[in-house]
């Protein structure tokens, strides 16, 4: 029987923390939630202290407020020294940061981000594992709303494997939860979905299955110099990859059954 410990979930109410927090619950850890609605700041550092005392095990899924560079930069890298240090006085043992696959094949932007944030995070003096996800089913709709202009929505050109925010979620917690020698086996470990599907087949399901009437087109962005490597696979797991569903066809068929807007 897996021994119960004090976990800290770094943005619990979010897409993939609220998850955690539940399936970590459900298996009777006791959680500690960290936000600023629970009062506590990563980026301050305002109640931080308090709040990891007797936690043995930090999981980090923190988003930035926004996907410019050096904000997200900034964000990333103070929430991760700061969880370091605190962890550190508290007597943490783990730490586990959530981040996106093929980010170290892109340049700039927020993968640039999440990529300083992974070094802060293996520079620390806490133990720390990453977990490289593939986009979720849940930032699909997000994607055709930025993208929408009249009647149509413009997407990027992209092949991924779209991957539910709970099945990154029970990911984390495998690892976080898991015996020393399999925590320490490797640095980072990738969760997808269980197929490559492109991001415009997704977007135009979703229109469909929401009655929008939307036209929905690949189109490249020139003044993004990564674009074609989305487009070339680069943001596809590698042979290592936990796979896992449901597709984004069976997620959306759970969330927006057929014939229902």
């Amino acid at each position: 029987m897996q021994r119960s410990t004090r976990i800290a979930v770094a943005g619990a109410t979010g897409r993939v923390g609220r998850p955690v927090a539940e399936i970590l619950e459900s298996r009777g850890h006791d959680v500690v939630p960290i936000s600023r609605s629970q009062g506590v700041d990563v980026i301050t550092g305002e109640g931080l202290d308090k709040a990891l005392t007797g936690v043995e095990t930090i999981i980090d899924v923190s988003t930035g407020p926004t996907p410019d560079e050096q904000a997200a930069t900034e964000f990333f890298t103070t929430a991760t020294r700061n969880l370091q240090e605190a962890g550190e006085r508290a007597g943490a043992r783990r730490l586990v940061v959530v981040s996106i696959i093929g980010i170290d094949r892109f340049t700039g932007g927020y993968n640039a981000a999440k990529v300083a944030q992974e070094r802060a995070a293996l520079a620390g003096p806490i133990p720390a594992r990453i977990v490289r996800a593939a986009q979720f089913h849940e930032f699909v709709e997000q994607l055709m709303q930025w993208g929408t202009q009249g009647d149509v929505s413009y997407v990027w050109p992209m092949r991924t494997q779209l991957v539910s925010a709970p099945t990154v979620a029970e990911a984390l917690v495998e690892l976080a939860t898991a015996s020393d020698a399999e925590f320490e086996a490797a640095e980072t470990t990738e969760v997808a979905g269980p197929r490559e599907e492109r991001l415009v087949d997704a977007v135009r399901l979703l229109a469909e299955r929401r009655g929008h009437g939307l036209r929905v087109e690949e189109q490249s962005d020139p003044s993004y110099p990564d674009m074609e490597l989305y487009d070339s696979g680069a943001a596809l797991p590698g042979p290592g990859a936990k796979l896992a569903g449901p597709t984004f066809e069976e997620w959306l068929d759970a969330m927006v059954p057929a014939g229902r807007a």
